[in-house]
């Protein structure tokens, strides 16, 4: 691949960033990273053996409507973007003596993305069918099993989880940059190869050729 120091992988909630991007960071010999790990907003209202939903989260989902919940998610993420493009630039710089990074995450926001002038970086965005995310959190979050309270909560992530991607996707296209069907049965690895690809013939971040 040619000289990428950095490769940025968004995409909505449970579309499966954070596998790919393990993979990717692997075959580079790169560091992996979640934008989740800066600051997390809020969690997942679903519990698991290991997670027990704090009240704080099963309020913020409950209570607010689903347009509310976008209007919280995207000005998490533009408070976040600073240290997201801060971290960017450490890792591109000629001398910061660091491996390459590979960093997914909901926050990497296409427009914020599309205005990065860091050399050196690469950038991609996962989709799928809502139906697909949709069976990944009813199997993670044990929806026939849960509670109708527990499902409410479920049905509110997801339908933020969906319109997020509504929005994302409309911003991709609009900008021309580049983004990958991660819902088509092909494993982990197939996907890394795919990203690099698109990674490799990038002219400028996100975008296989300027003004596409």
């Amino acid at each position: 691949m040619r000289d990428v120091r950095v490769v940025l992988i968004g995409g909505t909630s449970n579309v499966g960033k954070s596998t790919v991007a393990q993979v990717v960071a692997e075959k580079l010999g790169f560091e992996c990273l979640s934008t989740d790990r800066l600051a997390r907003h809020p969690g997942r209202p679903w519990r698991t053996p290991e997670w027990e939903v704090p009240a704080h989260v099963s309020e913020h989902y409950g209570s607010l409507t689903v347009g509310e919940l976008i209007t919280s998610v995207l000005g998490h993420y533009e408070r976040l973007w600073p240290r997201i493009e801060e971290l960017i630039t450490a890792y591109t710089a000629e001398d910061s003596g660091r491996k390459g990074l590979v960093l997914e995450g909901s926050a990497l926001w296409p427009v914020r993305v599309a205005r990065l002038q860091v050399p050196r970086t690469a950038a991609v965005w996962l989709t799928t069918d809502d139906a697909l995310v949709r069976a990944r959190v009813h199997a993670a979050g044990r929806y026939e099993a849960a509670t109708s309270e527990e499902q409410h909560l479920m049905d509110k992530f997801l339908a933020r989880t969906e319109r997020y991607q509504t929005l994302m996707i409309d911003a991709i296209d609009r900008l021309g940059l580049d983004r990958i069907d991660a819902g088509g049965g092909q494993s982990a690895a197939e996907l890394a190869d795919t990203v690099l690809a698109a990674a490799d013939v990038q002219t400028t971040v996100g975008r296989s050729s300027a003004g596409r």
